[in-house]
């Protein structure tokens, strides 16, 4: 039933379609639109639509419904590792876009995210905060500069200012050392409606950058090192009351084991990630028990 639930919610449809090309094609595919489409990101990426009458993802320049992210020879396993990310993300209560893995056509699997940037076919104007702050680096910047546009952006500062909060823990919990400015962003309904966006582009890097440095971003000027001072000041900064700024995590990790168990994340990966997310629990002072 969830699965039936699922398919209809991503595809609008009863059954898994099939995607006729293998990751060898990948390349093929995005040269053929190639100065047709734009998506950040060093990871290979394919923007994808549903071909209903065939029940097939092909490859699209326009109208997009989906991006869809191979595996890469640089960091193998990373659509595994970013749907156990996202997985967790969703079980602790943090908005997410819809996501699964799915196999190519040469049984690789591959990350599949439905935009959210699009609703009924229809583009939602939206700006990460590399184009908010100016900036032409994407890792120039900090938590704190975010924050402070959120506040003078949102069209619900209070509640957003919370979900930054949360995404920004997420992150660190789950060892996500490359959540730059690129991966936050503001979406503009209306001219009256500016919101942040749902959690998007989380991965474990520590798992495969094992000196990758605590946050891409600086938080209290700090990239490494970071304590539970650091983002209490940033709970503060942003009004979060006391009570909820570590609600959704506390005495989590059970769930959080049970989602690593169940990925398919190779057995000495899942136990890494594990030792990762409990190192950052035990930082934030929140331990490992429940």
């Amino acid at each position: 039933m969830q699965d039936e639930k699922f398919l209809k919610a991503m595809f609008n449809a009863s059954q898994w379609p099939a995607i006729d090309f293998g990751l060898a094609d990948i390349s093929r595919e995005a040269q053929k639109l190639a100065g047709r489409l734009s998506i950040s990101g060093v990871q290979p990426k394919l923007s994808l639509k549903l071909d209903k009458k065939h029940d097939l993802l092909v490859p699209t320049a326009e109208g997009g419904e989906y991006i869809l992210k191979p595996q890469t020879p640089t960091f193998p396993n990373i659509p595994e590792n970013e749907t156990c990310c996202m997985d967790i993300a969703q079980a602790l209560g943090i908005s997410v876009p819809l996501h699964c893995l799915i196999g190519l056509k040469d049984n690789s699997l591959a990350y599949l995210v439905k935009r959210f940037d699009r609703e009924k076919g229809v583009k939602i104007h939206q700006e990460d905060f590399t184009q908010i702050l100016e900036q032409t680096d994407k890792y120039k910047g900090s938590v704190e500069q975010i924050a402070r546009k959120i506040k003078e952006i949102s069209s619900a500062p209070g509640y957003d200012t919370q979900l930054f909060f949360e995404q920004v823990v997420l992150n660190f919990v789950l060892g996500n050392g490359d959540a730059h400015l690129k991966n936050y962003s503001i979406a503009y309904r209306d001219s009256d409606d500016a919101r942040l966006t749902p959690a998007y582009d989380i991965v474990c890097s520590t798992l495969v950058i094992p000196q990758e440095e605590d946050s891409a971003i600086t938080l209290n000027g700090k990239r490494n090192k970071l304590r539970r001072k650091d983002f209490d000041i940033l709970a503060e900064y942003l009004n979060v009351p006391l009570k909820v700024r570590y609600e959704k995590f506390e005495k989590k990790f059970t769930l959080l084991k049970e989602i690593v168990d169940a990925s398919r994340l190779d057995q000495e990966k899942q136990e890494r990630f594990l030792e990762i997310i409990q190192e950052r629990l035990v930082r934030l002072g929140l331990g490992v028990t429940g």
